[in-house]
């Protein structure tokens, strides 16, 4: 079974731009694997919480990158 696991931040994607990541995705795998892996790709969205990023040892927040 393919799976991807996708780490977003958190209240940036619309539930229209959620459908199409996950789309793009088992598109994706489909298109490797054929048609078969379609029905049997999983792919998970993690929405992750202001500061729960880290880059270079820093902490990332909404506003350092300008969505505040």
């Amino acid at each position: 079974m393919p799976y991807a696991n996708l780490k977003v931040p958190a209240d940036t994607l619309t539930p229209e731009s959620k459908k199409r990541l996950i789309d793009a995705d088992t598109g994706a795998f489909a298109g490797v694997y054929g048609e078969r892996a379609r029905a049997t790709t999983l792919v998970l969205l993690e929405e992750v919480p202001d500061g729960g990023w880290g880059l270079g040892g820093n902490i990332l927040t909404a506003e350092m990158l300008g969505r505040s």
